[in-house]
């Protein structure tokens, strides 16, 4: 069985960049012991996403660079221990900082630097700076080459992220999050794996931090298999709300076999007919039409 060993670090920060470096490398180190291929932080690392309740001005100071100490030392962690590390961090940008997430390969290259595209702008994310685009990459991991595209959080909420990143070849989404994962949320990722045929990892914080209630997640996406009389439980992790490392094992090899037999991602989609999913303008009854491109 050809198996993808992921380890969510459902941490809790320590209040201070440097602390949080700390822990971070030593959970890292903590994963790569267990057997771990990929190792994925919750939303905002860095500062441990402590932007409420605080002075606008005072959190965006906050902000690191993207080729900062801190994120340079994960990228040495991950060829050091031969372990894909996906760091997130308040992203110094020009004008507003960014909600950032960077893959690192195992040979402690940077595959991936994503940056949140659906922020939250009915609340204090609105002093963020959107991300561009959704990326996908191509991550040699002990077990071969993986596909490995990502979103954060509320990223999760719009269907067109999960299916622009299948569009795009992903197999693997990695999601950092901070927020309660409930019935209703922890639904979406699971509908997002079914509905494009690939397998979502979600990275939350844990229950001591506010407004987080653990449940890290990971659903393979794989719904029926052969043989049997009904379809399957899509997660294959899901964890409570304790500080911990938490693992899953992918099987790639079904996965893939799944992809390849199965109805559902981009096998009889129809795309002519979905030319209002683009337009910038249109009228609805819901509370906003707002558009930032």
């Amino acid at each position: 069985m050809n198996t993808l060993k992921i380890a969510l670090l459902q941490l809790a920060p320590c209040g201070a960049l440097e602390k949080n470096l700390e822990k971070g490398l030593s959970a890292c180190r903590r994963a790569k012991a267990a057997g771990a291929d990929i190792a994925l932080f919750p939303e905002m690392w860095s500062n441990g996403y402590n932007i409420y309740n605080r002075p606008v001005d005072e959190w965006q100071a906050e902000a690191i660079s993207a080729d900062s100490k801190f994120v340079g030392f994960y990228g040495s962690l991950a060829k050091e221990l031969g372990l894909a590390i996906g760091v997130t961090l308040l992203e110094k940008h020009e004008g507003n900082p960014r909600n950032t997430l960077i893959l690192f390969d195992r040979f402690g290259e940077k595959k991936i630097t994503y940056a949140k595209v659906h922020t939250c702008d009915f609340d204090v994310e609105r002093n963020l700076t959107p991300g561009e685009d959704f990326y996908v990459a191509t991550l040699d991991t002990a077990c071969g080459e993986v596909k490995v595209g990502a979103m954060i959080c509320f990223d999760r909420e719009f269907p067109e992220s999960a299916r622009i990143l299948m569009l795009k070849g992903a197999e693997l989404i990695l999601v950092p999050n901070a927020c309660p994962m409930e019935i209703n949320r922890l639904s979406q990722l699971r509908g997002r794996a079914y509905e494009n045929m690939l397998a979502i990892a979600t990275c939350n914080y844990p229950g001591t931090v506010p407004d987080c209630n653990g449940g890290s997640s990971v659903f393979d996406g794989v719904v029926y298999v052969p043989g049997a009389d009904s379809s399957r439980d899509t997660c294959i992790l899901l964890a409570d709300e304790r500080e911990d490392i938490f693992m899953a094992e992918l099987d790639l090899e079904r996965l893939r076999s799944y992809r390849e037999n199965e109805v559902h991602g981009n096998a009889y989609r129809r795309p002519k007919k979905y030319g209002a999913l683009t337009e910038t303008k249109i009228d609805s009854p819901f509370i906003r039409n707002d558009y930032r491109g």
